[in-house]
């Protein structure tokens, strides 16, 4: 007996229409078991340390002309200390508002002070102006609140000091964030620190040993690359970053997007005016299936447009290569 075609297509009529038919709902049933398409970071931007002026309202317009899907606001932005010692009635409720009125999200607020400074009421005090934002972010429906491990530098806490890796300073740090990340519980928030060469936590490695050694759901990671290479190694830039993404990749949930000239310090650079490996770092993030704020920072606005066709180009090249 002849073999038949599988799928006969007569020239026309019933047939020829019943067999186009099940043909696109076959097709269409595939489509739908098909694995989705990996979704891509959301693009935002630090707002107080890029736009430097003007009033909340002005600062967020800015950001929304530049086509940010997400911002990290500072209580800067309302004129008002980064860490204050009280938030106005009703601002908080504004921060959430403005930004949503914008159709962007309200990624993270900013609460960084230094958590291992060697005075313990700088400590103290820094938990309490804490407290006050962690309570408030919830009303901004922000979910994140950025903080810094800190250094025993007294004059910034982001310049090193000999004795950051002393047992000392890792025990107050330690003490610090576990007290920051109490509040951040009965808040109903989440921290999230990044690892960064001149403070008490410098690498990845050390992140990892704080988040075991606290271990609390409300403790996660803001990933920068661009502030973890150590004097001598920018040449190991591709293991360093497979290493730091191996170890804390599953914690991040936000991640930063400027650049380094230089290893040994913190990069100060725009994304894609220095040597970090973009490509790497974005398929890395791909990778670890992070789709939450990647935040342009350590720019001017000049540079806002270029910044943010570069980190476009190079998410859709991801994205196309991985498939």
């Amino acid at each position: 007996m002849q073999d038949r075609p599988l799928h006969p297509t007569p020239p026309g009529g019933p047939n020829r229409r019943r067999f186009l038919a099940l043909t696109a709902t076959a097709a269409a049933s595939a489509s739908a078991h098909a694995a989705p398409a990996a979704a891509s970071p959301m693009i935002g931007i630090l707002v107080a340390t890029t736009y430097r002026t003007g009033t909340l309202e002005e600062r967020l317009d800015a950001a929304k002309a530049h086509g940010m899907a997400c911002v990290q606001l500072s209580m800067a932005c309302a004129g008002l200390p980064e860490m204050p010692d009280s938030i106005p009635s009703g601002l908080p409720e504004r921060f959430g508002r403005e930004t949503a009125a914008r159709g962007m999200k309200l990624s993270c607020l900013t609460g960084t002070f230094n958590m291992c400074h060697p005075d313990p009421e700088h400590r103290a005090a820094g938990l309490r102006r804490l407290r006050l934002l962690a309570e408030a972010a919830p009303r901004m429906a922000a979910p994140y609140l950025h903080i810094c491990t800190g250094t025993r530098n007294t004059q910034s806490m982001w310049r090193r000091h000999p004795e950051n890796s002393t047992p000392e300073a890792w025990r107050d740090m330690a003490a610090c964030i576990r007290e920051a990340t109490e509040i951040a519980r009965q808040a109903g928030v989440v921290l999230a620190f990044e690892p960064e060469v001149n403070n008490i936590v410098d690498s990845a490695l050390k992140a990892r040993r704080l988040m075991d050694e606290i271990g609390s759901p409300h403790l996660k990671l803001t990933m920068d690359p661009a502030n973890i290479f150590h004097s001598g190694e920018l040449p190991r830039m591709k293991e360093i970053l497979d290493e730091a993404f191996e170890l804390v990749g599953k914690d991040i949930v936000l991640a930063h997007a400027k650049d380094l000239d230089h290893d040994g310090d913190a990069g100060h650079l725009a994304a894609g005016h220095g040597k970090l490996d973009y490509t790497r770092y974005l398929s890395l993030l791909r990778a670890h299936r992070f789709t939450g704020p990647l935040l342009l920072h350590g720019l001017t606005v000049e540079q806002v447009p270029g910044c943010m066709a570069f980190l476009r180009a190079k998410l859709d090249a991801v994205g196309q290569s991985a498939g």
